[in-house]
């Protein structure tokens, strides 16, 4: 029973006490006057009254009434109930009160000054209960009493409230009785009569609508975000103007959050003076009124709740954890069905007819039985996670929150874990944790409902109906009687509410009266029987467990039985000491123990093998079973929420070895590495669980010996210790007062022994093995481990206790102390806090706290025995270190370093793919001045023989990241390494625990200082062989003068010398190649000749060098490539021919000083006509200087190719803004404008197609032969170069027949400046000029047919002439200019001028570094991919690699077809050393034979990158300076297009696959001095750039790649091509679009049984150790080695040889066998060749011959289909043949000649170009007859070849041009042919002999001697 009201106050405005117009309450009159025993007076209600502020009013207000909450100091809500009225005062009062003030206050308030004042007065009552109805009819009726005057007196109705008492709550059984108590029917004797229901269980909260209430006003999601920050502890806020709804409200938000009590401040009602309350750093529910909304703006972290505005403000810094997905989906469709049920309904047709939402009150039960059905679902199982620590004298019971959330899959859930580890959970614990109490709806829901939420959770109607049943039970708990409602309560009258005057004071009461009403209530009370209401208490039910519970939702890894049967068989061998067949089984073993069930299984197997608590192993059972630990608890959280750690504590302490005499060692000192053992809420749940099973066993013990008879009836099912102590908890009333002491005391012993127990656990599990070295304890950081505890009773006596009988023990080790201290506070703390809460006696505690110290000292000692043995045991497992072998001069910088290389993202070496796992490995990591190495040997048993091998250059090194990386072999996190490498390997390492992390720092910093040298001399192909590691720089200038001179002198003596006149004597005569390398003394007088006009300042080298110094001078010469400009033609430097005196192009020297332009090389082609002085004007236009020079020169067409960088922007301006023709005298351009466009007029001068029209500017001469399309070569040529310029500039329309996806600009289609529109075909008629269209850059409205034009098709035209339109563009540009489409904007074309620009978009370097870098993540990526979007082919096709590559093939395919139809084109890209380089190259390799064999590629990349100053070291970023600007692999990109050509091409390289992967390695190694820097200049200033052919000191070590590769071709033919079949003149045109382009496999391949096998001493040696080893067998017996290859380890090229390299091989050994010297391969090869080639002729009939590859008319399908075609006359007839019918066969069909010959024969139009045939009389040697001989005159070859008849294969002799004297008209001699004219003869005089020649007529022979003329003035 509990009183109504407690007291009752009269509350009053304070006149006495006012202080700058704020007023206050005063008390002035309370009953009764003493406080109750049971219940204190709260203090200040004054404020709690007027919450906004005591104030008077000018006129009166309606009564009001609220009820505010008061919390008192022991945390019990008092509910204030106040009634507030107006009263008038009169003036008197006002002065009076006044006077006494006037001292205090200046001025009077403003307030008094109106006729009549009004003051607040308040009837206050408070109480411990929660009726506000009742309240306030209550307080109505006194106030009615007073203002109506009613007779009865106001004493006696507050003494009836005050002595009014009702029962707290009715029972369950409705009797006659439990009605009485539930309905209280009371009256306070003013006639009136309320009945009171009393809810049934007072433990539900009693809600009335306030919930349904809240939700309508704030929202569904509104109100859940409050939900979830209200039980996660945040502060909240509502604001409201109306008092009684923040009450209502917050009542509402406490009444949602059943079962769990909030239980910080909560204040409903806040007043406004005491709003500093707000910034309180507790959390908080707090209620303010609307006025001071203001106030609340500046709190940071508050959630503020706007009840009037509906709104929920939630501060940026505060994060609320929402429940877990899905119930939070769920409850929001639950509760929106119930607030708002039409919604479900809204869309359909037919909506059924009421969907009424419930009444107000009915949806407030609603909505509260939703959370309800929450809360079961998210505490479901909790009871199995308690554990019960003591039973007697009261139940102590804790919380597993660990196993909770373990068992529930939700240890990640944020929600969840700020929940249970909240105060409301802790209250939940210790309310609901006892086993026997009274029981509730929510204990009904958890032990009776769960399987059935289970089923229906996912269908919302059916837990609607659930939901509507709690309701119902909630609505019946509130209103057990809902009939029953008799109020009977006057209000008072209309007219006493609106009369304002001559109202009466409320009266003082008589206290007197009403003290007796009290007294003699009490007295009463006294007397009366007291009323006994029998507490129902009962067992609480468990529910179901939670085990099964999960499974469904938490992820449950793939726990096959087959994975489970692993792990059994494992054990059963290590026991069964199989330890083979363990070894075999412990990879898969360690991989399945990732799984939960299998970590479960390993704990319940290893338990089996335990006999009274020991199992003693021997060395490697112990190993494995230490090692299955480790990786079992490695995925253990330090919560262990799986309780795994917890199941393996016991074994730890169980498995052992024997080390020695006495000795043993434990599992526990080997897995101590581990955070869950550091963690206090580990080791006290633990603790807990045990204490709890060894208290269950004490009563089951008293239970067995006093109720065997009983033990049928229990049915065998465990009694758990809840159901235990619920059982002992009921008995413990009937016990004595001795049992009742014993068994309080055996409980407290059976806790304290536990204590000791674990004191000795821990001791175990934190002191380590080594205790000098502690990483545990340091890393866990120990001492912070209080504040993240399991359980919650605050630590009273730890700090103090711990630290006194620390110091007592007296224990103060040298060594270990820092360790042993932390370990004894650590177990301190934990037994403070774990005997607090179980009740274990201070003397207890005292005890266990002088023991910790020894425990730990005694253990340090024995683990100290165990040190020092372990330590003497042979290491086991690890394997041996490999060393790897060293290149001549490579040192090691730092020795091994024991690492594990693990998997990255390539699948092959895992064994995922099939195959062994050859990874992860286990071996060494080696830094050498060279490479990076790793050896080893791969963890997998079943490969342990294998070596693994890793290593890529130090140079390339791109990225270098650190990572950590957890090994499934160990248990520990290792700090690891990822090295990825621009020779696309990829080294992911994690260094072994014995490498000390500063080692692999320094191992580090020694990389990056190997990788970024501060110079490029600090690189190896510079530090190699010398004994220093790094550079000594003077030493390479010491051992040559000259380059120091050279290049000391190279600026300074230019200015030096100016003054000095300089005039050539001869206009160009250079000396011959002979003179030149054998250094004579002709040097001085033969100069190197400049043109007539010497600039003042053009010095020749010989004028500042001195003799010493020529010889560097004459390698100038060489390195410039003259080699190759004279096989072009373009420029001589040979004497015995006299110089035709128009020769086009000479060799200039106007760079040697590299003064002109730095990174061009010293020797430059430029037009004859052109001074120097020009060029050093003319450069300045061009970015970096790089001003045009001539590289190639076509031999047939003489079309010239040219390369410079962009133009700067003022230079395109000046160059394309002059509109006038260039013959005519432009105004407006200034001088450079006009010498650029000369030097342009004189390159297109030197083109004979030029000269031939007369040298004309003007377009008349060009529409002589106008070109008809009908001719049948041109529907031959495969791509039409108008379609090849489309592409490549993207414009808008596409041509039809070609290939759209793949042109370089669909995506920007912009109309370039101009557009060549060029419908020209490739070899035309004789004489026929090409038609050709030129556009003035626009797409001109009179032009309609351009598009058709440019597919080919000629629009139809009069022969009457063209139209005017068409007139002007009737001529072929003679110079094509590539420019970029950026820079030439806003450039004027003139129609008049013989060159065309063609705009294309280059590619930038960023977007070439871009692309590799996405490049080198597809072929080698770091981890394996599981995102399928992200495949191998989807990451190519990001990185647009292979379209960068279409794009450089594409336009270089476009300027070979312009230069093939006689067009000259000028490639002028970027800054001309980067895309213009890879074009350049390009398009000589594809139009010129040379180029494909080795010596000429060779050339190619020294004349075209090397000289030309392709910056090297720069974009491989392969110094310090270089280094930001990252790698650029440009050259990388020229190899990988030369591959593609190579694929489509096989027969036309001399060179191999396997010599581009070569360059490609070594391009970025640093390992050769040939790539390294930016250009000659810089080459020469180090000295470099010639040393290679003078030193040769030690042989070994190669300073250029090219050397070495020279060398290697000799001993081996891996870079030969044997398919190598060249045709004459061969123009290759592959196909560009990237459906044909492969991934080059150099990105790809690895072999990890050698690493890369680029460096081929590597290479032998391996082999040659692997040879020494004696298992061997004899070699000579007959021996077959089969031998498994596995894709990834071993070289594919190595194992699966081709045949003619097996051939080779075989024919050297047994040669060695018979004892001769071996030939060279290339010569055998070579023989064979011929031998092949004779064995052809000889065979007549066509048959295939053995070795068919070899032979060179096996012509593989060409792509270029032509038409040849021969004058008449010449004694041949029209051969037409099509290449890809002629490959139809193999060997030639008979009467048709071959392709090769077919090569041969062809003739084109202009007449110089005519690489001559036919037959011809030669006269043999000495008294031999005159013979008919088919004779071929080759220009590119330079030689006169001549064979047996046309058809012939063999060629019977050669004459060699370079030997011709003279070639002068012969005269018939003895035996000449009879009836032949005299002129028909000619002799051709060289140096050996004459020869004599007749041919069929005078014509004829004249033909032939300007055809051999001509060549010769050519070379």
């Amino acid at each position: 029973m509990a009183r109504l009201a407690d007291y009752f106050l009269v509350v009053t405005y304070d006149l006495d006490k006012r202080v700058e117009g704020e007023g206050q309450g005063r008390i002035l009159q309370r009953f009764p006057e003493k406080d109750w025993e049971d219940s204190p007076f709260p203090q200040g209600i004054e404020l709690f009254c007027q919450p906004s502020g005591w104030q008077l009013v000018p006129e009166r207000q309606p009564a009001s009434f609220f009820v505010a909450v008061l919390t008192d100091i022991n945390s019990d809500r008092n509910y204030c109930a106040c009634f507030t009225f107006w009263e008038g005062l009169d003036r008197l009062q006002l002065q009076k009160a006044e006077a006494s003030e006037v001292d205090e206050v200046d001025e009077e308030p403003a307030v008094v000054q109106s006729a009549q004042v009004f003051a607040p007065k308040s009837l206050v009552l408070v109480s411990r209960l929660d009726y506000t109805e009742v309240f306030r009819n209550c307080l109505g009726l006194i106030y009615t009493v007073h203002v109506d005057s009613l007779s009865v007196p106001l004493e006696t109705v507050v003494g009836n409230l005050l002595t009014c008492i009702i029962p707290i709550a009715g029972g369950s059984q409705p009797g006659q009785e439990e009605r009485e108590e539930s309905l209280r029917t009371i009256t306070l004797g003013a006639g009136d009569r309320q009945v009171i229901q009393t809810p049934i269980d007072d433990s539900l909260p009693v809600s009335g609508t306030s919930v349904a209430q809240l939700f309508r006003q704030l929202g569904i999601i509104n109100v859940l975000c409050l939900f979830c920050a209200a039980l996660t502890e945040h502060k909240i806020l509502f604001l409201s103007s109306s008092y009684q709804r923040l009450t209502d409200a917050c009542r509402g938000l406490l009444s949602i959050m059943f079962p769990l009590k909030y239980s910080f401040t909560y204040v409903p009602i806040l007043p406004g003076k005491l709003l500093e309350v707000l910034s309180t750093p507790t959390p908080f529910i707090i209620g303010v009124n609307s006025f001071f909304r203001s106030e609340t703006q500046e709190l940071l972290d508050v959630i503020i709740a706007d009840l009037d505005g509906g709104t929920v403000t939630i501060p940026e810094c505060v994060h609320i954890s929402l429940l877990p997905e899905p119930l939070l989906q769920q409850t929001q469709t639950l509760l929106s069905m119930i607030l708002d049920p039409e919604l479900e309904i809204a869309d359909q047709a037919f909506p059924p007819p009421s969907t009424q939402s419930s009444a107000l009150k009915i949806q407030d039960k609603e909505i509260r039985g939703v959370f309800l059905w929450l809360f079961a679902r998210l505490f479901q199982g909790y009871r199995w996670c308690l554990h019960i620590i003591r039973i007697h004298p009261e139940p102590v019971i804790r919380f597993h929150k660990a196993a909770f959330l373990g068992q529930r899959a939700l240890s990640e859930d944020d929600f969840l874990m700020k929940v249970l580890d909240g105060m409301a959970f802790a209250g939940f614990v210790s309310e609901r944790g006892p086993p026997y109490r009274a029981t509730d709806l929510f204990d009904d829901l958890i032990a009776n409902q769960v399987e059935r939420i289970r089923q229906e959770e996912t269908c919302p109607h059916k837990v609607m109906n659930h939901v509507k049943e709690l309701a119902e039970q909630l609505f019946k708990n509130e209103n057990p009687y809902p009939a029953v409602a008799m109020h009977k309560v006057q209000r008072p009258s209309e007219k006493s509410q609106t009369t304002t005057q001559n109202q009466t004071q409320f009266p003082t009461l008589d206290d007197v009266a009403v003290q007796l009403f009290i007294d003699h209530a009490a007295a009463k009370l006294k007397t009366a029987p007291p009323v006994v209401k029998v507490e129902l208490k009962g067992m609480v039910p468990s529910g179901p467990p939670l085990g099964d519970t999960v499974d469904r939702n938490g992820i449950v890894m793939a726990n096959s039985a087959r994975r489970l049967e692993v792990v059994r068989n494992c054990i059963t061998y290590i026991f069964e000491n199989k330890m083979l067949e363990a070894k075999k089984l412990m990879p898969a073993v360690l991989r399945a123990l990732k799984g939960r069930a299998a970590r479960i299984c390993l704990t319940q197997e290893l338990n089996q093998h335990v006999l009274q608590n020991r199992a003693v192993l021997d060395d490697q059972q112990f190993d494995y079973i230490v090692r299955m630990m480790n990786c079992t608890l490695q995925d253990c959280s330090h919560m262990d929420e799986h309780g795994i750690a917890a199941n393996l504590l016991p074994l730890v302490t169980a498995f052992c070895r024997k080390l020695g005499a006495g000795i043993t060692q434990f599992a526990y000192s080997c897995v101590q590495e581990h955070m869950v053992w550091t963690t206090m809420q580990f080791w006290e749940a633990m603790f807990y669980s045990d204490v709890q099973n060894h208290i269950r066993a004490l009563y089951l013990e008293t239970e067995d010996n006093s109720s065997e008879q009983q033990d049928g009836s229990a049915g065998g099912r465990e009694i758990s210790a809840l159901d235990l102590a619920s059982e002992q908890n009921r008995l413990w009333p009937t016990l004595s007062k001795e049992m009742q002491a014993e068994r309080v005391q055996k409980e407290e012993s059976t806790v304290f022994s536990q204590a000791i127990h674990y004191a000795n656990r821990m001791s175990y599990l934190l002191l380590p093995l080594d205790t000098s070295k502690n990483r545990l304890l340091r890393s866990a950081g120990l001492g912070d481990v209080e504040s993240v505890s399991n359980s919650y009773v605050t630590n009273s006596i730890a700090g103090s206790m711990a630290e006194s009988y620390d110091t007592e023990s007296g224990f103060e080790d040298a060594e270990s102390s820092d360790v042993a201290n932390s370990v004894v506070r650590f177990i301190n703390r934990f037994v403070d806090k774990v005997c607090n809460e179980s009740g274990v006696t201070n003397e207890h505690l005292k005890a266990l706290h002088t023991m910790i110290p020894d425990i730990v000292q005694m253990h340090i000692e024995t683990l100290d025995a165990v040190h020092r043995e372990s330590k003497r045991l042979p290491p086991i497992q690890k394997p041996k270190l490999l060393r790897p072998t060293l290149l001549p001069g490579e040192e090691l910088v730092m020795d091994a370093m024991r690492v594990h290389l693990i998997p990255d993202g390539r699948e092959e070496a895992t064994g995922l793919m099939g195959g062994p796992p050859l990874l992860p490995a286990e071996g060494a990591i080696f830094l050498t001045t060279y490479r990076l190495i790793f050896r080893g040997t791969p963890t997998d048993p079943l490969v342990g023989e294998q070596v693994v091998t890793r290593s890529f250059p130090i140079a390339s090194l791109t990225k270098e990241k650190r990572i950590s990386v957890t090994l499934p072999m160990d248990q520990f996190v290792q700090e690891g390494l990822q090295l990825r490498s621009c020779t696309f390997q990829l080294i992911k390492i994690a260094f072994d625990e014995e490498v000390a992390s500063d080692l692999a720092e320094v191992f580090r910093k020694h990389m990056h200082k190997l990788r970024y040298p501060q110079h490029v001399q600090g690189t190896f192909a510079f530090t190699v062989g010398q004994c220093g590691k790094l550079v000594v720089e003077h030493k390479t200038k010491d051992k040559n003068q000259s380059l120091k001179t050279l290049s000391k002198n190279l600026v300074k003596s230019a200015k030096r010398t100016i003054g000095r006149q300089y005039v050539t004597r001869k206009k160009y005569s250079p000396p011959t190649w002979e003179n030149r390398s054998s250094f004579q003394s002709e040097m001085d007088e033969d100069e190197i000749s400049v043109s007539e006009e010497v600039d003042q300042s053009s010095l020749t080298l010989s004028s500042t060098i001195r003799s010493s110094d020529r010889q560097t001078m004459s390698n100038v010469v060489e390195r410039a490539c003259c080699r190759d400009y004279q096989r072009l033609g373009l420029g001589t430097l040979s004497n015995s021919l006299t110089r035709s005196k128009n020769e086009p192009f000479r060799i200039s020297t106007v760079n040697r000083m590299y003064t002109v332009c730095r990174s061009y090389p010293g020797l430059l082609i430029v037009p004859q006509s052109i001074p120097d002085t020009t060029i050093q004007r003319i450069c300045r236009c061009y970015r970096q200087n790089r001003f045009p020079v001539v590289c190639w020169r076509n031999s047939r067409t003489k079309a010239v190719l040219l390369r410079s960088a962009g133009l700067h922007a003022k230079g395109v301006v000046g160059f394309f803004k002059s509109p006038n023709a260039p013959s005519s005298v432009p105004s407006q351009a200034d001088s450079t404008s006009l010498e650029q466009e000369k030097y342009l007029q004189a390159i297109i001068s030197s083109m004979p197609s030029y000269s031939e029209s007369s040298g004309r500017n003007t377009l008349s001469g060009f529409t002589s032969t106008h070109m008809s399309t009908s001719d049948s070569s041109d529907k031959l040529r495969q791509p039409k170069i108008g379609a090849l310029m489309k592409q490549v500039m993207g414009t808008k329309e596409d041509v039809p027949g070609t290939f759209s996806r793949g042109a370089l600009g669909q995506r920007a289609k912009v109309i370039s400046l101009s557009q060549p529109k060029v419908s020209g075909k490739a070899r035309n008629p004789p004489r026929g000029k090409w038609g050709s269209i030129r556009g003035s850059g626009r797409l001109s409205a009179y032009n309609p047919d351009v598009g058709t034009r440019l597919a080919g098709k000629e629009s139809p035209q009069s022969n009457g002439g063209p139209s005017e339109a068409l007139f002007l563009r009737q001529q072929k540009a003679y110079l094509y200019i590539i420019g970029d489409k950026a820079q030439l904007k806003g450039g004027k074309q003139d129609s008049f001028q013989q060159w065309e620009v063609v705009p294309i978009e280059v590619c930038d370097v960023r977007q070439v570094k871009n692309s590799f870098k996405k490049l080198m993540k597809a072929c080698v990526p770091s981890s394996s991919i599981s995102d399928p979007n992200m495949s191998f082919l989807r990451c190519l096709e990001e990185s647009e690699w292979m379209a960068l590559l279409h794009r450089v093939l594409q336009v270089s395919v476009l300027v070979v077809e312009l230069l093939d139809t006689g067009s000259s084109v000028m490639v002028s890209l970027e800054d001309g050393w980067d895309v213009t380089t890879q074009v350049v190259s390009l398009v000589q390799l594809l139009s010129d034979p040379y180029y494909r064999t080795f010596d000429g590629f060779r050339l190619l990349v020294e004349k075209e990158w090397l000289s030309f100053g392709h910056r090297f070291s720069h974009r491989g970023a392969q110094t310090l300076g270089s280094q930001s600007s990252g790698f650029t692999p440009v050259f990388l990109q020229f190899l990988d297009c030369v591959h593609q050509i190579h694929l489509q091409f096989p027969m036309e390289f001399e060179f191999s696959q396997y010599y581009l992967k070569f360059l490609a390695y070594h391009y970025v190694s640093n390992r050769f001095r040939t790539f390294l820097l930016d250009s000659d200049y810089e080459r020469i200033e180090l000295g470099v750039l010639y040393e290679e052919k003078g030193e040769r000191k030690s042989p070994q070590v190669c300073k250029s790649v090219w050397d070495y590769i020279d060398r290697l071709n000799k001993k081996t033919p891996i870079f030969y091509n044997y398919m190598f079949s060249p045709e004459d003149e061969e123009v290759l045109r592959p196909y560009t679009f990237i459906s044909n382009l492969k991934v080059w496999d150099f990105y790809m391949e690895e072999t990890l049984s050698e690493g890369p096998s680029y460096d081929w001493e590597l290479r032998g040696r391996q082999e040659r150790v692997a040879e020494e080893t004696p298992e061997k067998p004899d070699s000579s017996g007959p021996k077959s080695h089969r031998h498994i290859v596995w894709p990834c380890y071993d070289s594919l090229s190595k194992v699966v040889p081709d045949a003619i390299t097996k051939l080779l091989q075989d024919l050297q050994s047994l040669e060695a066998e018979l004892g001769q010297t071996s030939e060279k391969w290339k010569d055998t090869w070579d023989k064979m060749k011929n031998s092949q080639k004779t064995e052809i002729k000889l065979e007549s009939k066509p048959s295939f011959s053995s070795s068919l590859l070899m032979s060179s008319n096996l012509s593989h399908q060409r792509r270029s289909q032509g038409v040849y075609l021969q004058e008449s006359g010449v004694g041949s007839s029209i051969n037409l043949a099509l290449d890809c019918e002629a490959s139809a066969t193999s060997t030639p069909v008979p009467g048709r000649p071959s392709t090769s010959t077919l090569y041969s024969q062809f003739q084109s139009t202009e007449s110089e170009n005519r690489s001559f045939e036919g037959i011809l009389f030669k006269k043999g040697a000495l008294l031999k007859p005159w013979k008919p001989r088919w004779f071929v005159l080759d220009k590119t070859k330079h030689q006169l070849r001549y064979y047996e008849t046309r058809q012939d294969k063999e060629c019977k002799g050669v004459i060699e041009l370079a030997d011709v004297e003279s070639v002068i008209p012969g005269t018939p001699t003895m035996g000449a042919p009879k009836n032949i004219e005299e002129k028909a003869f000619f002799d051709l005089k060289t140096t050996k002999r004459v020869y004599n020649f007749c041919a069929q007529d005078s014509l004829n022979a004249q033909l032939w001697m300007d055809s051999v003329q001509s060549c010769l003035s050519d070379a």
